[in-house]
Formats: structure tokens, C-alpha cells, sequence
């Protein structure tokens, strides 16, 4: 062990020993210690049934949480697949997993059963685990720790350095992690992210504490843990970037079919569909509208690099959106299911906007005085839906009932429900 990871076993020496500091600096004096190698070396990468076999063993075997992490192919790949799996658990070592290569990976989530995952950023990563098998039964979200303890710079190296002291290298976070096989420095940096996450999970928990606030945590990491997988995105094409310049329902449609068409092709070809076509050349054609394949080839990104044959596509997509019948045709905007923008209250119901402003003061109070950021107090939209549609009677049962119908958990029912009694009320 080297003598980084000695400082490592004792977190005290660097851990936050009150408030985190204001600044998101070191509470210490001395430098971070830069972190270079994981204690035992860059594991071997495991990529078929019977060295994946043995780490199912190891992590059967080990003891206490297990740190996990998952490394994505973002703007390269199609979808949010893992590349790369990595683990950490005293008595097993650290554990570098091809998912691609071993398929499903639902016996080590089977042995993992009961033990609390330690991740840094968990909404991340729990989509693609999920997909091979991987599903925690409980988890410590060292991100969100950090949000709930009130650090103002919660990534993982920021925190690292702020609470454990060390610094960690983060060059190879936004590489192409389907590269195959993958270069030494970047396992390097998978396998260091796994390194110090339990110790960090420690001595965040201390610093919750002594706060009052673990509690609050783990109501947050059950809520986490326990969620069902988030329901596929109703007209997708939607999100397309610049969609505001789009106004007419025509173009609405030139936008669907281009992007359909779009996603289809990255699918097929397992690339990012940002590297098929662009989303500003899709807005581009859509307020355009071209006749023909010569006067899309004018537009900004369908010049020369495009071939023949793609643009043949583009425009038959193009043509299809124009030749729908008009009942066919997008609606602008999606229907809203909840309040309206707050920016129209004032005109569509001035007391609901005087109950919003009052309620956003108050827990834009509350949440500075808890030192937390508002949104981990209560989600705007949960205040907001309060507030546009108010409990009848307004008193405390009745707007912790409403709370907890949104999606509050307890320990925020209970800090904000007399706020939000005092705005409704007012």
C-alpha cells in the first residue's frame, strides 16, 4: 500500500470536520495528494464466462458496501449502453468488467443482493446496469450526499479532493468507451474512480451526521433505489434542439419524419444519431421545406460531404412530412398536464402567482438556512402544482397529504409543510 492509501484508511485527515467549506476548496492546508495508481495495479479486463465467474466468487466473499461505476459511449454509440463496468469491495479487490462481452452480468447482481452499492451519481448509471442485470436493493449516493451535506462542487473529483484529499485524474471521462481494446491510461482512470468511493461514502455519512441530515439521505437513497424505470419519452423528436424556431404544424412534421428517420439509421448503425445528422440541419430543412434533392444539398449541414444517396433519404423524409393530409400533422406544443408556465400566472390567476412568490421566498429561505440546494429541498414542480391547485383546506395534514401525492419523501413533508401552509394561507 502506498503511502497515499495510508492517508486514504484514515479519512479523518481530510474529511470536512464541520461545514463544508464556502468556497469548495480543501478544508485543509496542505495540497491534494494526486492519486495515480489503484493499490494493487490496473486489474485485467474481464471478458469471458469464467474470469467473470471468479469475480462473482470475489465479491460473494468480500465484505461491507461495494463501490460501482459504469462507463457509457455518450455521443459516439446509440443509446446509454455500459462499456464498461467497474466494482471495488474490501476483500475482492477492484474489478474491471466488459458487459459487452459477458453479456448478462445478473449473477454478480444476485450475489450483490443486500449489499448497499456505493455510486456517485446514481440516476446515471442505474439506466444501463439495470439493462444487465445489475439492480441494487440499497444504495449511498455520494453525489447527492454531497448535495445534501452542502457542498457547492459535488463531481466526483471535486469531492474526492475537498473531503478525502486527493486529486483524481478526470481526462478520459468523455472518450469513446466502446473503443475496443481499450488503452491502459483509461482503465487506469476507470479503475481509480473506484478506488476511495467507499471511503468517501464514510466519511460523507460522518459529515451527514453530525449535520442532522442522514437521515434525509437515506430516505433519498431508498427513494432511489426503489424507483421503477422511467417511462419512454412521449414525441422524443420534440426535444430537437432549436425546435423553438419552428412554428408552422408543416414544419412540425418535416422535424418528426427527420428525426425518425435519423434515429432509425444511428440504430441500425450503433452511432450516435447526432453523428448521422444534426439536429441544426434538421431545423434547418424544416423551416426550409426544399422541393428537391439540389436545393437541400444548399442548406447548412447537407453540403458536399453528404452523398447522393443520403440526401436522396433526407428528401424523401422531407416529402412524406409535406405530403401529409393536415388532420396528420403535429400539434405545436404537447398537451400540459400540469400548471402553465409560471411567467403566465400573474394574467391566468393572480392569486395562485401571489401563493408561488410567497412559497418560493420561503423555501428559498428554508433551504439556505438548511445550507441545501432548493431543488433537494422540494422540486419547483411539486411547489408549483401545490400551489396552482391548493388542498381545500389549507392546514397542515391537507398540504403534507398534497406533498407526499407528489412525490415528497417524509423528512421533506415535514420541513416544508409549514412554508408552504404560511404561502397558501397568506
Amino acid at each position: 500500500m502506498t503511502d497515499a492509501h495510508d492517508t486514504a484508511a484514515d479519512t479523518s485527515l481530510r474529511t470536512t470536520g464541520g461545514a463544508p467549506p464556502d468556497d469548495g476548496g480543501s478544508s485543509a492546508t496542505e495540497a491534494p495528494i494526486p492519486l495515480l495508481e489503484p493499490r494493487e495495479g490496473i486489474p485485467p479486463v474481464v471478458a469471458d464466462p469464467a474470469a467473470l465467474a471468479e469475480v462473482v466468487a470475489a465479491f460473494a466473499a468480500g465484505s461491507g458496501p461495494v463501490a460501482v461505476d459504469a462507463e457509457r459511449a455518450s455521443g459516439y454509440r446509440y443509446g446509454q449502453r455500459a462499456y464498461l463496468v467497474q466494482l471495488r469491495r474490501e476483500g475482492a479487490g477492484t474489478a474491471l468488467i466488459d458487459p459487452v462481452a459477458c453479456g448478462d452480468l445478473s449473477e454478480l447482481g444476485a450475489v450483490l443482493a443486500g449489499t448497499e452499492w456505493v455510486l456517485h451519481a446514481a440516476t446515471q448509471d442505474l439506466p444501463c446496469l439495470r439493462e444487465i442485470g445489475m439492480v441494487p436493493t440499497s444504495l449511498f449516493d455520494t453525489e447527492l450526499a454531497g448535495r445534501l451535506a452542502g457542498f457547492p462542487r459535488v463531481g466526483l473529483g471535486a469531492m474526492v479532493e475537498n473531503v478525502l484529499g486527493f486529486s483524481l485524474e478526470k481526462g478520459h471521462s468523455a472518450v469513446d468507451w466502446s473503443t475496443r481494446p481499450l488503452p491502459e491510461p483509461w482503465l487506469r482512470y476507470a479503475a481509480l474512480d473506484v478506488e476511495l468511493l467507499v471511503d468517501l461514502r464514510d466519511a460523507l455519512e460522518k459529515e451527514l451526521e453530525r449535520q442532522g441530515k442522514l437521515e434525509w439521505a437515506r430516505q433519498e437513497f431508498d427513494a432511489i433505489a426503489s424507483a421503477p424505470p422511467a417511462e419512454p419519452r412521449k414525441d422524443p423528436w420534440r426535444r430537437t434542439s432549436g425546435m423553438h424556431k419552428v412554428r408552422r404544424r408543416r414544419q412540425l412534421a418535416v422535424v418528426r419524419e427527420l428525426w425518425q428517420t435519423r434515429d432509425r439509421i444511428a440504430q441500425r448503425r450503433d452511432v450516435s444519431p447526432g453523428k448521422v445528422l444534426s439536429d441544426a440541419a434538421i431545423v434547418e430543412a424544416a423551416l426550409a421545406l426544399p422541393s428537391n434533392v439540389h436545393a437541400l444539398a444548399a442548406l447548412s449541414g447537407f453540403g458536399h460531404r453528404v452523398g447522393r444517396r443520403q440526401l436522396e433519404q433526407w428528401q424523401a423524409a422531407v416529402d412524406r412530412a409535406k405530403a401529409l393530409p393536415e388532420a396528420e400533422l403535429p400539434q405545436q406544443g404537447q398537451p400540459v398536464t400540469g400548471p402553465p408556465p409560471p411567467r403566465a400566472w400573474a394574467e391566468k390567476d393572480p392569486a395562485a402567482a401571489a401563493r408561488l412568490s410567497a412559497a418560493k421566498a420561503g423555501v428559498s429561505a428554508l433551504a439556505e438556512r438548511l445550507n441545501l440546494p432548493q431543488e433537494n429541498l422540494i422540486t419547483p414542480d411539486t411547489v408549483r402544482r401545490v400551489c396552482w391547485e391548493p388542498p381545500k383546506a389549507v392546514d397542515a395534514d391537507a398540504v403534507a397529504a398534497a406533498l407526499a401525492g407528489h412525490g415528497a419523501r417524509a423528512w421533506q413533508v415535514e420541513l416544508v409543510t409549514p412554508v408552504l401552509v404560511a404561502a397558501l394561507s397568506a
